[in-house]
């Protein structure tokens, strides 16, 4: 999970570059910084610590569609795992609306937590 995070946060950044002169620039903004440190605890297993900070990434204004999708999609993995599957679809929904090709890979789909509501709330019947 931690490749894929970083993955997530490189490609992230690398889409910023075209609009922020450094990563030490897209890291002077609030709602970027609580994203790293969300996704950090997520990674660490803090996750009362990860929805608190993704969750304030969320309210600060991400600027970047790609960001905005993969806070909701750590938001929906946590509350899909502490069995609060509305939250959990409503998440997953957000991920969708925030940009248009957000998906699942398979793993990810395959997971029995949140795999089931994914495909219910994204995926065509």
């Amino acid at each position: 999970m931690r490749a894929a995070l970083m993955l997530a946060l490189a490609v992230s950044l690398s889409a910023c570059a075209i609009h922020a002169p450094s990563v030490s620039k897209w890291l002077e903004q609030p709602a970027e910084r609580a994203l790293l440190a969300g996704m950090r605890a997520y990674d660490d297993a803090h996750y009362p610590v990860a929805e608190s900070e993704l969750q304030s990434a969320l309210s600060a204004g991400l600027n970047h569609a790609l960001d905005r999708a993969l806070a909701h999609k750590l938001m929906a993995f946590i509350q899909c795992s502490t069995q609060r599957a509305a939250l959990c679809e409503q998440s997953f929904v957000a991920a969708r609306k925030a940009h248009a090709a957000f998906t699942l890979n398979k793993a990810e789909i395959g997971n029995p937590l949140w795999g089931p509501v994914y495909k219910r709330v994204i995926l065509p019947p």
